[in-house]
């Protein structure tokens, strides 16, 4: 069994069919887990839909980007976030209006209850017995800051709490990482798309198992950042500036 873990690709289908032709290039796969954040933040969500769809063997999870488009539900700032610091108006506009055009691109292609119905989570049993769980952010959780390098053993054990499985795979916070709490290997995809510098490629994840066991190999991808950005300005998507700025390196991850 080979399967590719994809995470966070915010409607960029070029980072996607970049990584998709690695991962063919490499000798295929026999399934996908692909880990949320589907579509917002990005400048074509239908045509990563379209593509996702259509992989052989493909199993998918809701991120929490996704279901602020399909819930309305939106991330900091709140309405009341902004009335306590003004400051936040023009962020809390930013946010709205960016959902909103996700929402409608969504709505329009008609993938609404398609990305409405997306589970929370996907278990599977590897080959050697081993169970795997598939989840955006952490088991169990819908928001949060997530799994990333700086979080301490204690803390690690403490967000994978009681996941039922020996292998817990993640995306969210578009850092790749691999280690091990209280006997559960914890698998971090990075990100397809929305990139932290100092590594601004694709990266994704690979996990070949047998009834021997299995091993977990990270990937990175080059593409084409500059057709991205202008992708983004032809879309004239209302957080354009932001988007792009990911693909110049300029936004850090908070934890730094």
């Amino acid at each position: 069994m080979r399967l590719a873990l994809l995470s966070d690709l915010h409607g960029n289908p070029i980072a996607l069919d970049a990584v998709l032709a690695d991962i063919q290039a490499n000798g295929g796969v026999d399934g996908y887990l692909v880990l949320g954040d589907l579509v917002a933040i990005g400048h074509d969500p239908v045509g990563v839909l379209e593509r996702l769809v259509a992989l052989a063997g493909a199993r998918f999870v809701q991120g929490n980007t996704d279901r602020y488009v399909v819930t309305g539900q939106r991330p900091y700032p709140s309405s009341s976030d902004a009335a306590v610091d003004t400051n936040l108006i023009p962020r809390l506009v930013e946010v709205a209006n960016s959902f909103a055009w996700t929402q409608g691109v969504v709505t329009a292609g008609g993938w609404l209850d398609w990305l409405s119905a997306l589970p929370l989570e996907e278990r599977l049993e590897l080959p050697d017995g081993s169970r795997l769980l598939a989840t955006h952010i952490a088991p169990g959780q819908e928001d949060g800051g997530g799994i990333h390098p700086a979080l301490s053993d204690a803390d690690l054990a403490a967000l994978i709490g009681d996941a039922a499985a020996e292998v817990v795979c993640v995306g969210h916070t578009h850092w790749p990482l691999d280690r091990t709490a209280r006997g559960v290997r914890v698998i971090n995809t990075g990100s397809v798309s929305n990139p932290s510098p100092p590594d601004l490629r694709a990266s994704y994840a690979i996990v070949d198992a047998d009834a021997s066991g299995y091993a977990v190999q990270h990937a990175r991808v080059a593409y084409d950042a500059a057709a991205v950005i202008t992708a983004v300005e032809r879309s004239r998507h209302p957080a354009g500036e932001y988007i792009i700025s990911h693909f110049r390196g300029q936004r850090h991850p908070w934890w730094h």
